[in-house]
């Protein structure tokens, strides 16, 4: 059965899928200058929150190494996997171009890294700078796996702001006391949700609020009158997260490695997998403010770890251990300080958006609760209802492959995936109130291996609707940051896109006003649609034919790996045999 961990990898297959084929060029690009980067997966001990326990580290660091490079660089990143457990890296945010083959998602764009064996990932930056980040994407060892991936402009090429004094990474993540593998075990086979972190981090540290880390707590060091860069991103497994620093405001210059209108807040909040850049000017008195990470949580009734985490901002010429000034944070359900800061993002630049589409993808995204088949229901059946909780697209949730879906594609291997992901709902319904299904309360989801297949330079538009079956699971969700002045052929403003077509989705728990109208690609010659307001578009593919020019450079090597002959790990998922690959 699908479960809450793996469903939205299909998700994560169109968007990986999209990115790949922007912008293409017909020869595999090679960068300005290369530079090399050897990761070690690797266990290590760590004390946190008065526990000692093992975790799953590259290079033994927590968070791991920053990966450096400029605009148009080529990196190669060679991983060794020293660690008991499977494992990939994932570049968040890479758009991969024509090497979608290192984009890291296990069972989609490759096999697992098996203990003991290698892979050498090889991508360019192409057209891409900023604040990235890199994390394991094999179940939940991202807990732990993680570092940054900062992209410098090219030499000569300033930022569209002043330049500040110093530059830091801030990484806000989730830390149990628990193994996490064995955590991971033990949800999957509950059918319930996840348990709150035991603390937030800022950096590896929980801070003061918690116990036995009076001294874990990470601080910079700033001298009074500067201007510092704060690179924040959410490394976290679910929750979003407010950050603040005490009596200090500020500047959004950049959000998921786009430039934005420079925008001055008291907070910012930051989803799991975003990344935010601000500036804060040291203009207050000195002495030692905290820097503090807390909960957003919109959903009613779900369970979260509700004490920040703290670091300090501390000026020089403080007095030492001085008490740190408090940060306010807002409420954990603040929905109007989430609205507030995200209406006020704009992009730096504005982009045309194309006025013809090839294809639709209307796609709801939803939390479903199946009904308990196990003989066991006490031990297996712990979510809402005593049923079985699993996330859905178009009420779909994804079964993992035993076979990577990129390599069965490329190859031509069947019986491990199928090509009729819906590009619409199978049912339209009340999205806020309603059920997927015919009956009122039945909220089951469909099982299913399936992607969509479109050819490359496909322009899609792409729907977003979220939905309340179970509970919301957003108010309104970053998943891009510039707002151009574009307009649809309606000329009433729509959430728009820059220059690079990625996109500012608002997921909004509301009724959409459905219709139909006729768009060249679309099954049937119609297609459902929302408000101007709420139409996004993107040009892109999610794949291509195998007669395009996007080829497998490193299918020969020696490190590459077939999923069909590794063994799967023994706490991981109950495999499929061949020919389950869709499962209604």
């Amino acid at each position: 059965m699908a479960n809450l961990v793996t469903s939205f990898m299909l998700w994560l297959c169109l968007i990986s899928y999209a990115y790949i084929t922007i912008h293409a060029a017909p020869v595999w690009p090679r960068g300005r200058s290369t530079r090399f980067y050897d990761f070690k997966i690797q266990t290590m001990t760590v004390s946190k929150l008065c526990n000692s326990k093992q975790i799953v580290t590259v290079n033994n660091m927590f968070p791991g190494p920053v990966v450096y490079a400029q605009e148009g660089d080529r990196l190669i990143v060679k991983v060794t996997n020293e660690s008991p457990y499977n494992a990939t890296i994932h570049w968040h945010g890479v758009r991969q171009i024509l090497s979608c083959w290192f984009d890291g998602p296990s069972y989609i764009t490759q096999c697992p890294i098996q203990a003991g064996q290698s892979f050498t990932y090889e991508f360019t930056m192409v057209k891409q700078k900023g604040t990235f980040f890199w994390h394991a994407h094999v179940s939940w060892l991202r807990a732990t796996v993680y570092g940054a991936l900062v992209v410098y402009p090219k030499p000569g090429v300033p930022y569209p702001f002043k330049y500040p004094y110093e530059e830091h990474i801030v990484i806000l993540g989730e830390y149990w006391l628990q193994d996490i593998v064995q955590l991971e075990r033990q949800v999957l086979a509950s059918g319930g949700g996840p348990p709150p972190a035991s603390a937030y981090t800022i950096n590896g540290h929980p801070g003061p609020n918690y116990n036995c880390s009076a001294n874990d707590v990470y601080k910079i060091d700033v001298v009074p009158g500067k201007t510092y860069l704060l690179r924040l991103i959410n490394a976290g497994l679910n929750m979003e997260n407010f950050f603040a620093i005490a009596n200090h405001r500020l500047t959004i210059v950049e959000a998921d490695a786009e430039y934005t209108k420079p925008f001055t807040t008291d907070r910012v909040m930051l989803g799991p997998g975003q990344t935010i850049n601000v500036l804060v000017t040291a203009d207050q008195t000195i002495g030692k403010y905290s820097m503090a990470m807390g909960p957003y949580m919109s959903a009613q009734n779900v369970p979260f770890q509700n004490i920040s985490a703290i670091a300090y901002f501390q000026y020089a010429g403080a007095v030492p251990n001085s008490l740190s000034l408090p940060a306010r944070l807002p409420s954990f359900n603040d929905n109007l300080a989430v609205k507030t800061v995200m209406d006020g993002l704009r992009g730096l630049n504005t982009s045309d958006v194309p006025k013809e589409i090839d294809t639709n993808l209307f796609l709801t995204i939803g939390l479903n609760v199946n009904k308990c088949r196990s003989k066991t229901p006490q031990q297996n059946c712990q979510g809402l209802n005593n049923g079985t909780m699993s996330a859905s697209m178009n009420n779909i949730s994804f079964i993992k492959p035993t076979v990577s879906v990129l390599e069965a594609y490329y190859k031509g291997i069947e019986g491990y995936f199928t090509d009729n992901f819906p590009g619409a709902p199978f049912r339209f319904y009340d999205f806020v109130n309603g059920a997927p299904n015919n009956a009122p309360n039945d909220t089951s989801s469909m099982n299913g291996t399936r992607v969509k297949v479109l050819e490359y330079g496909t322009r899609v538009q792409l729907i977003l609707q979220d939905t309340g079956t179970v509970f919301g699971l957003c108010i309104v969700t970053l998943i891009s940051t510039n707002h151009g002045d574009s307009r649809d052929v309606t000329q009433k403003p729509i959430q728009s896109v820059h220059q690079e077509n990625r996109m500012v989705v608002k997921l909004m728990r509301q009724h959409p006003q459905v219709g139909t109208r006729k768009h060249k690609g679309f099954e049937g010659g119609k297609e459902p649609f929302m408000l101007a307001d709420e139409i996004l578009w993107t040009r892109a593919a999610v794949a291509h034919d195998r007669e395009s020019t996007l080829k497998h450079p490193s299918i020969e090597q020696d490190d590459h790996l077939a999923c069909a002959s590794q063994k799967l790990m023994e706490w991981g998922p109950e495999p499929l045999t061949k020919g389950d690959s869709t499962l209604m």
